[in-house]
């Protein structure tokens, strides 16, 4: 039995040894961190603990050169899928907590489930982060199953379909992760939201995610019942965001060690004003921008080869910065609402788990990141091709894995500009997969791209390598 691996005094031990360090210091940090080998949680907090402008701004500029390193310029594109709001637990920073009796109660039935993929594939979309409220019969394992597998099933006209889904439910049990792996999930995600155990169970009062073990060791039950790529992450604003990058690489590392591959994913959600909840709407620790924008760096070097996750809950100019700190992948057009993709009423944020910063369609963030240079990319080729845990771990840490990752999404972002695209976002778009090809494509493998391109300009999906 895995037990509790978080030791709070440890963390705030590393972070006073590190508390105004030289700058020789930082920058041989620095140096490490560019040779794509990660950093360990001394060195983080070393880091964390620098607030000297000009290191900040080197330590920004390497992650920048780390992200491109591994991910190139390619931004991964998804929904998230919310299909009910009830939930046994009383988190005080979620608008979905058992006690906000204001709160509209949605459960989708399958057909409002089809309905709301229906808008979101005929979009464009083609991944999403399905969630739902932690409840024992509403929300239970077997209906969320069940809407996975329809999700699956909806498709629309253009071979509009979803070709991969990632999941954000409570933690299971070993044997009932070896149930969710059956309906073909990708990723399967969960947040501590507090590494701190003190702020974790003042902010977790009831129901059953106020075990704190049990949510931090689901990772490994998860691995145990087969599923190979997990994402982490910590919801910033509940504790000083320092201890939280550290409980997060603590997290990382213990499940190298544990399970032989570290996180796919790491999520850094910022606290956002949420209905009837009150941790949200005053933030204990809020984490100004100037600090997000260091956080994001310092994850994207303490961890390179994992992906970094931003949603829409940041607004579009801090998205944009940090989509160059290391971010490489991004929701779009989003809604936190059960049923809120078929209907835009303006009472939904009395069914949503928290407000949004981000409200422009996924064309118009598509045309924003095309016009800055960044590659859509809609890509599971990697999930369906068994590149996945070690697997991709083993491409990713070298750098190698860019060599599927930008050739993919160039096909993806075809296919979407073809058959979703208003027309500016296709001129840009194209223009953009023209520069790629000719700028990044190495000459070996051009014509292959440029032939790939050609089929799905006549007419052929699903093009990846």
């Amino acid at each position: 039995m895995i037990k509790d691996f978080i030791d709070d005094a440890k963390i705030g031990d590393i972070l006073e040894k590190a508390k105004n360090p030289p700058k020789e210091k930082v920058r041989e940090i620095i140096a490490k961190a560019k040779t794509l080998e990660g950093l360990m949680p001394g060195e983080v907090a070393v880091l964390l603990q620098t607030e000297d402008d000009e290191l900040i701004t080197e330590i920004q500029q390497a992650a920048h050169s780390v992200k491109e390193a591994i991910y190139g310029n390619r931004l991964v594109l998804f929904a998230p899928l919310y299909i009910a709001n009830l939930c046994a637990n009383n988190c005080l920073y979620c608008g979905f907590r058992r006690d906000n009796k204001d709160l509209n109660r949605v459960a989708l039935t399958m057909e409002q489930i089809e309905s709301e993929v229906r808008v979101l594939e005929r979009e464009g979309h083609k991944r999403l982060l399905m969630l739902c409220g932690e409840h024992p019969t509403r929300s239970s394992l077997e209906y969320f199953m069940e809407a996975i597998e329809t999700a699956y099933a909806t498709k629309t006209e253009k071979g509009g379909e979803i070709r991969r889904i990632n999941v954000e439910i409570a933690p299971l049990q070993a044997e009932e992760f070896k149930l969710l792996k059956k309906t073909n999930i990708g990723t399967y995600v969960l947040f501590q939201e507090t590494y701190h155990h003190a702020t974790y169970k003042t902010m977790h009062p009831s129901g059953p995610k106020k075990d704190y073990v049990r949510r931090l060791t689901a990772m490994h039950r998860a691995q145990e019942g087969g599923i190979n790529d997990v994402g982490i992450g910590a919801l910033f604003g509940l504790y000083d965001y320092k201890f939280e990058v550290l409980g997060l690489l603590f997290h990382a590392l213990q499940l190298e060690q544990d399970c032989g591959v570290g996180p796919h994913t790491i999520s850094i959600p910022r606290l956002e004003p949420a209905f009837n909840a009150p941790a949200a709407i005053k933030p204990p620790h809020p984490v100004s921008d100037h600090d997000f924008k260091k956080l994001v760096a310092i994850i994207r070097l303490a961890v390179p080869y994992t992906g970094m996750i931003l949603s829409t809950r940041e607004n579009p100019e801090i998205r944009s910065e940090v989509f160059e700190l290391g971010i490489s992948q991004i929701s779009a057009g989003s809604r936190t609402n059960p049923g809120g993709y078929q209907e835009d009423s303006s009472d939904a944020f009395r069914a949503a788990q928290f407000n949004l910063g981000d409200t422009r369609t996924l064309d118009e963030v598509i045309f924003d990141i095309t016009t800055k240079g960044h590659i859509p990319s809609f890509c599971t080729a990697c999930y369906r091709l068994g590149r996945t845990g070690k697997d991709f771990m083993d491409l990713a840490k070298p750098g190698l894995i860019q060599k599927f990752c930008q050739t993919n999404a160039l096909f993806t972002f075809k296919e979407y500009l073809m058959d979703y695209a208003t027309p500016s976002t296709r001129e840009a778009g194209e223009k953009l997969i023209q520069q790629t090809v000719r700028e990044k494509i190495k000459t070996g493998m051009k014509k292959s791209v440029l032939n790939k391109l050609q089929k799905i300009e006549d007419g052929k999906r699903d093009v990846y390598i």
